[in-house]
């Protein structure tokens, strides 16, 4: 918490808080609206959950490229005002009674491509702000505003849609973004822009990110691994929220609460990640962090209106434990393992290869939840999220107390 008093990084740690508290909100409230306005069936939730991460595929590789050609304070403010314009149309079209499915798959895309942007541009710029010596200490702050995001966003903003109904709930991550902007803009330290003749053609310096991450023999196991769990991720979620509205009938307020446990198990992920890297090393705190809640999401199926609801909070709670420890390791030696000029590439690749199976998820949870049902559905998930820690634990990651960070010896 030293770097909190460091202007810069306060004002990007205050930019990171509102828009994690937006996106909380947003990741409850844009699926509820689609649920409770407009009365969407299984595959449309699926479908939008898919709109919302299509572009990590479609624009996710040639976005890293321009980053790093771009000076990425200027593209994170321009990529929070641009979601903010978007995401404000929604409840202007729900006033005038004109909204509809495909203008909220619409936003999404939109949102979806300018969060590219900013993902790629905000985890670039922060070795440039702390120092590649800090990293650990900077992804930990910024993690734990997440994970305290996670714990109070969703039952805030599920009794914020609850009062004020989903699609007006959304003007709160209007605001969030916009507040992110104003706290970027208002960041002193200048970054140097590239050379207009220092460059290569897109087409280039796009392949030399992603020959730089597949032929990193630990990075393209993490991608591997952060992409199987992704998968089946984005078909459980959708429908664990169409399961507690739907099957179920919770209020939004409810389901706020429940999903807030997992904010409860990320505060105690930022607590002990650097107690569990420091006891059993960084590769084995990885790999544990995934393989031990995967099994845990077996039980959510079972769940019923009544004591049985505590089966979907012990598995948030455990789900938000592993997420944060494991983005707190992989992100920090990813980060320290790549040539600066090569980060902004490194990260978009990586979000191409780890979010792409995002939108597949949304669409395939979407199809099966029609087809074999909700239920089963999740079922299918928790099999295939059982698997993604295998990517590591059969590398040599698996006993490495600490990860190595000079990317030359690992090609």
């Amino acid at each position: 918490m030293s770097l909190l008093r460091d202007h810069d990084f306060r004002g990007l740690f205050l930019a990171d808080s509102a828009s994690q508290v937006g996106s909380q909100l947003l990741l409850l409230a844009l699926p509820l609206v689609a649920v409770s306005a407009l009365h969407a069936s299984a595959f449309e939730v699926g479908l939008l959950a898919a709109c919302q991460t299509l572009a990590f595929v479609v624009i996710g590789l040639p976005a890293g490229a321009i980053v790093d050609r771009l000076r990425k304070r200027a593209v994170m403010v321009v990529s929070d005002g641009a979601r903010a314009l978007a995401l404000a149309s929604v409840p202007v079209a729900w006033w005038l009674d004109a909204l509809t499915i495909y203008q909220l798959y619409a936003v999404a895309l939109v949102l979806g491509v300018f969060t590219v942007f900013f993902d790629a541009a905000y985890q670039s710029y922060l070795p440039h702000l702390v120092g590649r010596e800090r990293l650990v200490e900077g992804n930990s702050a910024l993690e734990g505003v997440r994970t305290v995001a996670q714990l109070g966003g969703p039952s805030v903003g599920g009794y914020l849609i609850q009062f004020l109904t989903a699609p007006f709930a959304l003007v709160v991550t209007v605001a969030g973004y916009a507040w992110s902007a104003l706290c970027l803009a208002r960041i002193r330290k200048r970054e140097e822009r590239r050379e207009a003749a220092g460059r290569a053609n897109l087409a280039k310096e796009i392949g030399e990110g992603v020959r730089f991450v597949l032929g990193h023999r630990l990075l393209r196991r993490i991608a591997g691994c952060t992409a199987t769990a992704n998968l089946f991720a984005s078909i459980a979620h959708p429908l664990i929220l169409l399961l507690l509205a739907r099957e179920l009938g919770l209020g939004a307020g409810t389901i706020g609460l429940l999903m807030s446990a997992g904010g409860v198990g990320g505060v105690v992920g930022v607590l002990v990640n650097a107690r569990l890297a420091r006891r059993i090393g960084q590769g084995p705190t990885m790999w544990l962090a995934i393989a031990l809640p995967a099994p845990l999401l077996f039980l959510v199926p079972w769940a019923q209106a009544d004591w049985r609801l505590a089966l979907v909070v012990l598995y948030e709670l455990c789900a938000g434990v592993g997420v944060v420890v494991y983005n707190i390791t992989q992100l920090s030696f990813r980060q320290a393992a790549t040539p600066e000029p090569l980060l902004g590439r490194m990260n978009a690749t990586m979000r191409f290869l780890v979010w792409g199976t995002l939108p597949l998820g949304g669409l395939l949870g979407g199809v099966l939840g029609e087809a074999i049902g909700i239920r089963s559905t999740l079922v299918v998930a928790a099999c295939g999220a059982c698997l993604a820690f295998l990517w590591i634990v059969t590398s040599p990651m698996r006993t490495m107390r600490e990860l190595p960070v000079s990317s030359r010896t690992l090609r």
